[in-house]
């Protein structure tokens, strides 16, 4: 059974960081490209970043030069690490195998102003 877990969300100033991590199974993580998104009340899924199976890195505008995907393949473990964050950040953040129907159920994040 293909499982993903995120967690590390929490409560944080603005100006904070927090770094997310998703724990999988039940795949073969390393043959897997990986995302992370998020999602606000009202508003539809965005694409936060992604990270292909060589390591190579792809990130919206919104993450640019704030946060950084990364994976540890022996872990089966995603990474995001964020940084400078603000208040339009606070949202449901979900990790997700790429081109799949399979997504983690997230972990909230929280930022104050």
């Amino acid at each position: 059974e293909v499982q993903l877990v995120e967690s590390g969300g929490g409560l944080v100033q603005s100006g904070g960081s927090l770094r997310l991590s998703c724990e999988t199974s039940g795949f073969p993580f390393g043959d897997y490209a990986m995302s992370w998104g998020r999602r606000t009340p009202g508003k539809k899924l965005e694409w936060i970043s992604s990270i292909q199976t060589d390591g190579t890195t792809t990130s919206s505008a919104s993450a640019k030069g704030r946060f950084t995907t990364s994976r540890d393949n022996a872990k089966s473990t995603l990474y995001l690490e964020m940084n400078d964050l603000t208040p339009d950040d606070a949202a449901l953040y979900h990790c997700a195998i790429d081109r799949t129907e399979f997504w983690g159920r997230g972990t909230r994040v929280t930022v104050s102003s």
